[in-house]
């Protein structure tokens, strides 16, 4: 089913093994109530199974009134689903009996594999090499199985759900987490949703989350699907089941573990080192339409808000109220998290003065006592709406909603939503009236967290991206014919970024101090060394250079203070370079994410990057108008727009530099594991972009005997430059390094 909208016959026999299967074979079925393992026998009695179910246990005749099987290859008929609960050892042979009688599905219970360490590993590799060579699918292992209301199918050993009353709805549950699946059901069940299908992914060592959004995506009892997640492991395959499901107008929303984390890895690049796994994860869900929330409990309020929707293009939301305080405490949030609060239009104001009622042009309509009335609240509503100001309506209601429903509840239950998104929070404790809003298929909220983390989520909703790669990277690919793995010195990093069409400051590698440097100054001189990525921190940069003296200066200086702190590294000579200038500095960078793929970031530039943590990332490649739209994510980047009487910068050429940049996505047969410009200097608006510093960073490669470790041409030989009190004591050295 991957890249297809095609169901296919085998599509549907697996769903159907997993979800609806006709005769379970439990392995390792226990006659002890008290046994984890006797669960999902009663479990599927009680829940209304009624197909058959084959108890595999050498031990008994009869286990809980099912006439119980020595083995599976002893079972009679055709088994769908197999559930297995042997000890770790067994489990391969369980799988071997499977594969002699051709069950479709195989459930693994039974933890001690990939999650334990290696020896694990090598375990659940064994039993994926057994399932696949005889075409059986494994859910698991480490999971605790799955629940399907339509037909009914509580195959788990979930304690919680044994003792739930599920409801049928259409919400679908993915958990990497067993031991929370009994805990999220509650809480939506709670919360007055239903469910279609429940699933435990545990080790995802066959079928995984992007599989399982697939078969959900054409089932029609789901109408939204959530996950509860603390990795993604199968990205590509999510990503197409993702898009595959907002085409079908079935929202996949998220709650990922994970959002702080105590340490960055070591990068080579400031890229590396700003954008952790969790803001990439973030792009992820934003690249392939998935939304994603931090309250739990918008993991279940969210869904109504989205039923009949798709992703707007503009997210102002409208709020009104019958309390002060309560607004107060949503507004104030809503603000914080970007969300745009706007104030009654002109006409709305006008057709409900017709209507004898006044409000005012502030952001929130706040209607006060006098709005404790059905008579008044329900046009307000109505007029907000009906109106093209506002793309989002929030009701929010105090006391009368406790006590009084039919004030503010039954207008909202009622109301004609023109399409429209509705939300309502209701400040004091109100089951009954939050139950109405349910029922009617209105988003109620009962705290100001979930009511703002799932707005949040719907304005920051977009629809997958879709990109195209180039094709016509033959210059990038030129670029790079001749490096190797490890970082490139700076001049062959310009080149690269010179082959995406991003223009590079003038420059010139000089081998002695005392070389001229054709180039009008002032100029920078830098250190260029593939083995010197910050050149800053090393001492290996001077800035505002004006005449040739001073330059000979410099690039002995250089010299002296690199070599000092890096007695090591392979010096290439000095890159001389005109010194640029421009309205602002930012940090453009490339990476690829192992897990998710390759991503690009943009970012205040300059040696303090890493600080101010205020950038934008996106998984690449990226159009120009998702690249502008990075632009106006980054708050220290408003200067471009011409703050306070500042010149505008060009900002449709720094877009056209992202999308550039993005597009080393293109070449991922390269290897290129990092790529940054930082500084890229934005001149005034018309004037373009330049790039004065970059580095790229190349994964290992395979390579044919005797070929260099390093990147570029033969260095010249360091013996040319000029003794000093260091670069003296380093001549010998360097020349070793400088031969390769």
């Amino acid at each position: 089913m991957e890249g297809s909208d095609t169901v296919t016959a085998q599509d549907n026999l697996l769903f159907d093994a997993l979800f609806a299967p006709k005769t379970i074979a439990l392995v390792g079925a226990s006659s002890d109530a008290a046994k984890n393992t006797s669960r999902p026998q009663r479990m599927l009695r009680s829940h209304g199974f009624t197909g058959t179910i084959l108890p595999i246990n050498p031990r008994r005749d009869h286990v809980f009134g099912d006439r119980a099987y020595p083995s599976l290859l002893e079972a009679p008929g055709q088994i769908d689903h197999a559930f297995i609960m042997v000890p770790v050892d067994a489990v391969a042979r369980a799988v071997e009996d499977c594969v002699a009688r051709n069950v479709s599905v195989a459930t693994v219970y039974t933890d001690g594999f990939a999650e334990v360490g290696p020896e694990g590993r090598r375990r659940q590799d064994e039993l994926v090499d057994i399932a696949r060579a005889g075409g059986v699918r494994l859910l698991g292992p480490n999971c605790s199985g799955i629940y399907s209301t339509q037909p009914s199918c509580a195959l788990s050993v979930n304690s919680a759900i044994e003792r739930l009353e599920i409801t049928a709805g259409p919400l679908a549950i993915i958990s990497q987490s067993g031991s929370m699946t009994g805990g999220l059901v509650s809480r939506g069940l709670g919360r007055g949703v239903g469910f279609s299908r429940i699933v435990s992914i545990g080790n995802e060592a066959d079928l995984g989350v992007g599989e399982l959004v697939d078969l959900l995506v054409d089932d029609d009892s789901t109408g939204a699907v959530l996950l509860f997640i603390e990795s993604v492991r199968d990205a590509s395959r999510l990503a197409s089941a993702a898009k595959r499901a907002a085409s079908a107008g079935k929202p996949v929303i998220a709650y990922k573990l994970g959002r702080s984390e105590l340490g960055r890895d070591m990068a080579a690049s400031h890229t590396g080192a700003m954008v952790g796994s969790d803001e990439v994860m973030d792009a992820y869900f934003h690249a392939n339409g998935i939304l994603r929330v931090d309250n739990l409990e918008a993991l279940f309020e969210l869904p109504p808000l989205l039923v009949g929707q798709r992703p707007a293009t503009r997210h102002r939301v409208a709020v009104m109220s019958t309390t002060g305080g309560g607004a107060g405490i949503v507004v104030d949030r809503l603000g914080s998290v970007g969300v745009d609060v706007v104030p009654p239009s002109e006409s709305v104001i006008a057709n409900l003065h017709a209507q004898g009622i006044s409000i005012s042009d502030a952001r929130v309509t706040d209607l006060t006592h006098a709005g404790t009335r059905a008579e008044v609240y329900g046009p307000v509503l109505q007029e907000l709406l009906a109106s093209d100001h506002c793309d989002l309506v929030l009701a929010i209601a105090g006391s009368s909603a406790q006590f009084q429903p039919e004030i503010t509840v039954e207008p909202v239950v009622n109301a004609d939503r023109h399409g429209k998104p509705l939300a309502m929070f209701i400040a004091p404790h109100a089951d009954e009236s939050l139950r109405r809003l349910n029922g009617s298929g209105v988003a109620g909220y009962r705290t100001p967290e979930s009511c703002v983390d799932s707005i949040r989520a719907w304005a920051s909703w977009s629809p997958p991206s879709d990109v195209a790669r180039s094709g016509d990277l033959e210059s990038v690919r030129a670029s790079l014919a001749s490096a190797h793995a490890g970082s490139l010195n700076e001049r062959d990093s310009s080149a690269v970024f010179s082959a995406l069409g991003i223009a590079t400051a003038p420059s010139v590698v000089i081998t002695r101090p005392d070389e001229e440097a054709p180039l009008a100054f002032p100029v920078v001189a830098k250190v260029l060394s593939a083995d010197v990525p910050h050149k800053t921190d090393a001492g290996g940069v001077v800035l505002g250079i004006d005449d040739a003296k001073a330059l000979q200066s410099a690039a002995t200086d250089i010299l002296d203070r690199v070599l000092a702190r890096h007695p090591g590294a392979r010096i290439d000579g000095i890159l001389v370079q005109q010194q640029e200038a421009g309205v602002a500095e930012v940090i453009l960078g490339y990476r690829r994410d192992p897990q998710l793929g390759p991503v690009v970031v943009l970012g205040v530039g300059g040696v303090l990057a890493e600080i101010y943590q205020d950038f934008a990332v996106r998984m690449a490649p990226v159009g120009p108008d998702d690249a502008m739209a990075m632009i106006d994510e980054v708050q220290g980047l408003a200067v471009l727009s011409g703050f306070r009487g500042l010149p505008r910068g060009d900002k449709r050429a720094l877009a056209d530099a992202v999308a550039a940049m993005s597009q080393l996505a293109s070449v991922q047969d390269l290897d290129i594991v990092e790529a940054e410009v930082n500084p890229l200097l934005v001149r005034e608006e018309g004037r373009g972009v330049v790039a004065v510093d970059g580095l790229v960073v190349l994964a290992a490669r395979a390579s044919s005997p005797g070929s260099p470790s390093k990147t570029g041409p033969t260095p010249p030989d360091a013996t040319g430059w000029q003794a000093t009190s260091q670069g003296a004591a380093r001549r010998e050295e360097m020349g070793a390094h400088h031969g390769g």
